[in-house]
């Protein structure tokens, strides 16, 4: 897929975008409109680059695709051998390029799997979230996390398969808890043997794929036969197996065939739309997720539609049929480039009846009632933000809204963090954590003076956008360190808000000081103001202390190791795996951690000295 470059202007001189219309050839490919500073505005297909490029500039357009023609100053294009190729690229520059006018959907969360480990004599089931290949097997995907724990949690009722650990498997003495409970068999220490134990691993499988009426028809064939063996109590736990899976495949049939089928739905009002996936494999309902897509203004339903198959469906296995609410634009180029990546026909089909209607009408539904739920919560978001604007003054509604503090445990691995509330909620893109070096410890305003020269040294070079209101955890001590600190940065524009614990430290009873006031500002404590305030700083203080625990926690388990001469991660990750922790390691022999593979003698010594500093070996 060569790039074709569509011509070169004079030094200094700006594009004119109409005078690089001639150069773009009559083939299909990607195209990409520029701004002034460069930036990706769109980023489009076509099978005739020239005729489409040219159409932007030759009719009237709807308000959005004007604004758009306005602030183009370059256009640059990929030409492909196929449309379907150019399909493709195209939404791979989308995900990669986040441009501004095209449907951006964002979703770069892998989809969990269930994993059956082989080969193995004991294979194991658990959870996966990650790349599918290798030895293994992997059932899926799966729309969310919990719906693979369900199904888990449902597996060991009825085939005791085990889930846990190999650590742990592999040091058992004696069977633990769910044994008794009747959820595992007991592989650990032989209580069921291998060929048994394949049994129940051929079932699972075939109830994974699908296929529960096979394993229905072959436990009803060894419940007789118990039966006919006078083996009753074995006959009542078939029994029981069958109830379930019949139980199960009751809720969860979704057609006479059964198969596999996403279902697409999407709903637009207030602003938003909403996209509503369910996720049907083997003829089981394997969840569904609802998905808040950014949709420029005035597009109509297929065209988001189509946009949205097309990035979703870039990384993900596809199913042999999509039932969607509204025909997808260019449906059929849709399927091909689809089913040309699947490797197989995927159809894209809307008018559908019976059965696929109710469950389409369901998709749809569901749609509906999560964009009802998010513009309640984002009605409710503003009315807070208003709120906000009339407790301190502002002249205009806060667009960013900003907000640091500080976290360690007695000065040890301090950490900052700044989180970051848009029009719409919390912005965790933006979110951004600073460990802070070179500051006594304990001390809290330095650690907050490091962290806001850091950060706002950034937003004076144009990396990030200035908040209209920047909040501090702390009082007036706090607030004079950050006016410090913005000074010395030259920087101006934000509110500054501290935010103080009240004199008994009760929620609801916070005390807001403002720079340039001898008092604080109390508000009442069903204040929506107050709300979102408190919304913000505990964000802000639970994603410092995450940060603090994760860089204490590693620090505390690996940095003592990385210190001594020839341990390395792989066996770093050896020893705290063999010993299942440092405290563990810690009161090990030295003739217990000579064990280990590749550990020496002299190596174990070296480890043991560094963990008992004071010890002097016998």
């Amino acid at each position: 897929m060569p790039d074709v470059e569509t011509g070169e202007e004079a030094a200094g001189e700006p594009r004119d975008p109409r005078r690089l219309l001639k150069t773009i050839p009559e083939s299909p490919g990607v195209y990409r409109m520029l701004d002034a500073a460069g930036k990706v505005l769109y980023v489009g297909k076509a099978k005739d680059l020239k005729r489409r490029v040219s159409s932007y500039f030759g009719r009237t357009h709807n308000r959005r695709i004007e604004i758009m023609v306005s602030l183009i100053r370059d256009i640059e294009i990929t030409v492909t051998s196929t449309e379907g190729e150019a399909l493709l690229l195209e939404n791979n520059l989308i995900k990669a390029l986040q441009p501004r006018f095209n449907v951006l959907l964002r979703d770069d969360k892998s989809y969990p799997y269930i994993r059956l480990t082989v080969p193995d004599t004991f294979p194991r089931l658990t959870f996966h979230r990650g790349s599918t290949k290798g030895k293994d097997r992997f059932f899926g995907p799966f729309i969310s996390g919990y719906a693979v724990r369900q199904t888990l949690h449902l597996l060991k009722k009825i085939f005791p398969v085990r889930q846990c650990e190999d650590a742990v498997f592999n040091n058992r003495s004696r069977p633990c808890l769910e044994y008794q409970i009747k959820r595992c068999s007991g592989p650990c220490v032989n209580l069921i043997s291998p060929e048994d134990y394949a049994e129940d691993v051929r079932h699972t499988i075939q109830f994974l794929e699908g296929r529960t009426d096979e394993v229905i028809g072959d436990l009803a064939g060894r419940m007789e036969a118990a039966a006919a063996a006078l083996n009753f109590e074995r006959a009542a736990v078939l029994r029981d197996q069958i109830q379930m899976l019949r139980g199960i495949q009751q809720r969860q049939y979704v057609n006479g065939q059964g198969g596999d089928l996403d279902i697409v739905a999407s709903a637009s009002g207030g602003g938003l739309t909403c996209v509503q996936v369910f996720y049907i494999r083997a003829g089981r309902n394997l969840g569904n997720k609802a998905f808040f897509p950014r949709v420029p203004e005035g597009m109509e339903a297929g065209g988001v539609l189509a946009a949205f198959l097309a990035q979703f469906y870039a990384d993900k296995g596809l199913p042999t049929e999509i039932l969607v609410n509204e025909e997808p634009e260019e449906r059929a180029l849709l399927e091909r480039a689809l089913g040309e990546r699947a490797g197989h026909k995927v159809a894209i089909r809307h008018r559908v009846r019976g059965e696929r209607r109710h469950w389409l009408d369901l998709a749809l539904g569901n749609a509906r009632v999560a964009l009802e739920a998010r513009l309640g919560s984002q009605a409710g978001y503003a009315q807070r933000r208003e709120a906000l604007r009339l407790a301190l003054g502002l002249e205009a509604l806060p667009q960013r809204l900003e907000c640091f503090d500080v976290s360690h445990t007695q000065g040890e691995r301090t950490v900052a963090s700044c989180v970051v509330f848009g029009v719409e909620g919390p912005l965790k893109s933006d979110y951004r954590r600073f460990n802070i070096e070179g500051v006594t410890p304990g001390d809290d305003y330095g650690a907050m003076h490091q962290a806001l020269s850091r950060r706002y040294a950034r937003v004076k070079q144009g990396e990030y956008p200035a908040p209209d209101v920047l909040f501090i955890d702390g009082g007036r001590g706090q607030l004079a360190k950050v006016e410090a600190a913005l000074r010395e940065l030259g920087v101006s524009g934000p509110t500054l808000v501290g935010v103080a614990k009240g004199p008994d430290r009760r929620p609801g009873a916070e005390q807001l000081w403002l720079s340039g006031r001898d008092q604080p500002l109390i508000l009442p404590a069903d204040s929506p103001a107050m709300h979102l305030v408190q919304q913000i700083r505990d964000e802000a203080h639970r994603f410092a202390i995450t940060a603090h625990r994760q860089r204490r926690a590693k620090a505390r388990t690996a940095s003592i190791l990385e210190e001594i001469p020839g341990i390395g991660p792989r066996r770093r990750q050896r020893l705290l795996r063999e010993f299942g922790g440092l405290q563990t390691l810690e009161n090990a022999a030295m003739e217990d951690i000579a064990r280990v593979e590749g550990i020496s003698r002299q190596l174990a010594q070296q480890i043991f000295e560094v963990l008992h500093p004071n010890n002097q070996l016998p």
